[in-house]
């Protein structure tokens, strides 16, 4: 049986991270040839090497990237030969992300969207532009989240320090509408651009979350990141070749 990206040349920005890493490992198994792009290539080699990679393989590049900086993205793309798609897997943040509503000031909450929707849109527009150039087959995956989608649930964050930062409800709500603009200008079949949108990932949050988390769930509770990685891959596949300005959401009925 053929693997689902076969022959397939992918790039994966924010390869070093909780998601990128476990989507790099998984699309290199599913026959893709990966190219892996992050901000620091020392943390990214490491983190590679210790999921058991070998950092010598032919089906495996690795690249410097800040996607924050137009200038960078824009040479990635002036030296790639040849991609069939792209997945997002980068969440840029300043310092102060993260504080409750009433703390957040408007330059913080003006930098994170800078950040991260506005690393986004170039992210986007230099994968549509390298189609326009090229005219090959193309699907573009970026990840946004139920709490793009549905309002909080604030009362699961009760006896934690945590919070729903409402500069995140505001970058993957827009990340959603903006996959849509993209795909409508572009208009063209060969193009697809489409959104995985998970529920909460274990990443060690507190018990106490955790526990009030699972209680709108339908029995999964936090996701595993593995969880996430098939509804990439179908949209990254010849599998899901006219689905495209879509949202999958993986969330075990979280937003029911």
């Amino acid at each position: 049986m053929e693997k689902l990206l076969q022959d397939k040349t992918i790039l994966v920005v924010g390869a070093g991270g909780l998601l990128g890493l476990n989507l790099v490992t998984t699309s290199l198994k599913q026959g893709a040839r990966i190219i892996a792009a992050d901000i620091n290539i020392t943390v990214l080699k490491m983190r590679l090497k210790n999921s058991g990679l070998n950092l010598n393989s032919e089906n495996l590049i690795l690249k410097k990237l800040d996607l924050t900086n137009e200038i960078s993205v824009r040479k990635l793309f002036d030296n790639i030969e040849h991609i069939d798609g792209a997945v997002n897997c980068t969440y840029p943040k300043n310092k102060q992300y993260g504080k409750k509503f009433f703390e957040v000031t408007q330059d913080s909450f003006n930098e994170n969207l800078s950040l991260h929707l506005g690393s986004s849109f170039v992210f986007m527009k230099n994968c549509a532009m390298y189609f326009q150039k090229n005219k090959c087959p193309f699907s573009l995956v970026n990840i946004s989240s139920v709490y793009g989608v549905i309002a909080p649930k604030f009362e699961m964050y009760d006896n934690t320090e945590m919070t729903m930062p409402v500069e995140y409800a505001a970058i993957k709500s827009a990340l959603l509408h903006l996959n849509k603009y993209v795909a409508s200008y572009i208009k063209d079949c060969r193009f697809r651009i489409n959104c995985v949108s998970p529920g909460g990932i274990f990443d060690n949050q507190p018990n106490d979350f955790i526990q009030a988390y699972s209680t709108y769930t339908h029995g999964k509770g936090m996701l595993d990141v593995k969880d996430v990685l098939g509804a990439i891959l179908f949209l990254l596949s010849d599998e899901a070749k006219y689905i495209t300005a879509q949202n999958i959401i993986v969330d075990d009925g979280f937003v029911l």
